[in-house]
């Protein structure tokens, strides 16, 4: 059954994630050096001084119902999701968000790719915001099980494109290598998953995946906590709001495509607000699932989906846009064709970082309607 869904939480909750928010304890917070080991501890205390005096939950709980929200039962899960009808001309679109990003990363995106003439599809992912509560641990691969059974239920056997960054990619790509009858293709703006025996041939694709190796062993110990002790982090994080905000504003100053101050660190106020970044983090905190988002990444564990089998290969029309990340820096072409072999559509992009459809919306609806344009074209012969 799919329902309409309005966002409405309770003013006793509101209240107290205020109060836990005002009451910090500052003074228990020494600063080891800006951005050198962690979050920039004065970043965090300007969000933290706009959340207790000028946010407005309420403000954006109007804005975010303005689209129409659903839930619908799919195997077992409540799956919250938007649903943006265009007139059917253009194939159903499914947009997938990543940790610690949300539904709300495609909010530009909704009307032109509506008015294009896409239906399109914008769920939380199992565990986030509104897709809770959540039966246990879910890791990518059954989650795109999850987001296919719910294109199913809108559209049939209808062919549909998804499109994904962050978890987004990996749940894509899990589907178009299970479901590719089911894809028209797929478009994503991260490729992290290849099969397990791909290796690189040439100097330079190793060289640039052994300097992104070095630059993840110092970005990821947070992947390797929530994938081995979600359950210990969340016992700290369920019961702080303020760390919550620390633990995911850290992730968008390091990952952002932003510019530097003069002491290295990201200038996060040139590209987001306060506001906007808040409303990301309350999509976690209000609806209380800062601790079974995290579980996605304990799935990918038990699950072994960090890899395809060796010798896999994808065949679905893919397109990839290849944002300067700074972290996940984008993955040689040359490598991707070990396992991506129906590689239709590649942009090297000129901006934007890890939350490209937030960051650069622009530059990701061009990207994505050229993708469009070319599997449409080739669809006959798919």
């Amino acid at each position: 059954m799919i329902q309409p869904f309005t966002i409405d939480i309770p003013d006793k909750r509101l209240a107290a994630i205020m109060a836990k928010v005002k009451a910090y304890d500052w003074s228990q917070l020494p600063d080891a050096g800006g951005w050198t080991s962690g979050v920039g501890i004065e970043d965090l205390k300007r969000l933290v001084r706009y959340w207790g005096s000028d946010y407005d939950w309420r403000k954006a709980e109007r804005r975010l119902n303005a689209l129409p929200q659903f839930k619908a039962d799919i195997e077992g899960e409540r799956i919250h999701f938007v649903h943006v009808k265009g007139d059917g001309s253009k194939p159903p679109l499914l947009l997938l968000h990543g940790w610690p990003g949300s539904f709300l990363e495609f909010e530009r995106l909704l009307e032109p790719l509506a008015a294009d003439g896409h239906d399109v599809v914008v769920p939380s992912l199992p565990g986030f915001a509104f897709s809770n509560p959540i039966t246990g641990i879910i890791g990518p691969r059954r989650a795109g099980e999850l987001m296919h059974g719910l294109m199913t239920k809108l559209f049939d056997d209808q062919r549909y494109i998804v499109q994904g960054g962050d978890w987004g990619a990996h749940i894509a790509s899990w589907m178009a290598y299970t479901r590719p009858e089911a894809l028209l293709g797929f478009h994503i703006n991260m490729v992290s998953i290849y099969a397990e025996d791909a290796t690189p041939a040439t100097a330079a694709d190793k060289g640039l995946l052994a300097r992104r190796a070095e630059i993840l062993d110092l970005e990821t110990g947070y992947n390797h906590e929530q994938e081995t002790r979600p359950q210990t982090l969340g016992v700290a994080l369920a019961d702080s709001p303020v760390g919550t905000a620390g633990w995911i504003l850290e992730k968008f100053g390091a990952w952002a495509d932003l510019p530097k101050r003069a002491d290295g660190s990201p200038d996060l106020w040139s590209r987001f607000s306060e506001a906007e970044l808040l409303t990301n983090i309350m999509l976690y905190i209000a609806p209380s699932a800062t601790v079974t988002a995290t579980w996605i990444y304990r799935g990918k564990r038990l699950e072994g989906s960090s890899t395809f089998p060796a010798g896999a290969q994808v065949k679905a029309p893919m397109g990839v846009a290849a944002f300067p990340d700074p972290v996940f820096i984008p993955t040689p072409r040359s490598f991707a064709e070990k396992t991506y072999s129906n590689i239709v559509h590649w942009s090297d992009m000129p901006r934007g970082g890890h939350f490209a459809a937030l960051e650069e919306p622009q530059l990701m609806l061009e990207d994505l309607r050229a993708f469009v344009a070319k599997v449409e074209e080739r669809a006959p012969e798919i």
